[in-house]
């Protein structure tokens, strides 16, 4: 698997993925029926936001979006948003993805990560950023409204870098 920067003409392969798992509800503090544009805006932040794909095969199957977390004295906290395709997921494409935005902060001189929304019913999604290094160093109680679930809690996730 090969992660790569990725650049704006990425966008026709990330779409589909993005709008299927931001629809379903259950995991991105998204609207869901975030719009195209506005969903492109948000995944191609401004530097010095990067994005990245996983590539397999020759197909993205995944990407994620390394920013800062905070701005002024907070800019070295870094944060990250990452989606794997569904027809991908359970081959290592999150952990790749995860471990190569991990490296690239610390190269960038961020000092730790934080992860701001991580819901509490995406269990595969925690114990894989526990599995990195990360703690949840708090959780706002009903936080997110999960259309399964109901009201569950968002984990903040952190890790020194």
């Amino acid at each position: 698997m090969l992660i790569r920067p990725a650049p704006a003409e990425d966008w026709p392969a990330i779409w589909p993925f993005l709008r299927r798992i931001v629809a379903a509800g259950e995991t991105f503090t998204w609207e869901t029926d975030v719009t195209e544009d506005e969903a492109r805006l948000r995944w191609f932040p401004p530097p010095p936001g990067r994005t990245f794909v996983a590539v397999d095969g020759g197909a993205v199957v995944g990407s994620a979006v390394s920013v800062r977390n905070h701005r002024g004295p907070g800019a070295h906290i870094g944060s990250a948003s990452f989606m794997v395709d569904p027809d991908h997921a359970g081959r290592g494409v999150g952990r790749a993805l995860g471990e190569h935005v991990i490296a690239v902060q610390r190269a960038d001189g961020f000092r730790a990560m934080q992860f701001n929304a991580v819901v509490a019913t995406n269990t595969r999604a925690v114990a894989l950023w526990r599995s990195l290094g990360f703690e949840v160093i708090g959780t706002l109680p009903e936080g997110f409204r999960h259309p399964r679930h109901g009201y569950v809690g968002l984990h903040i996730m952190h890790r020194r870098l």
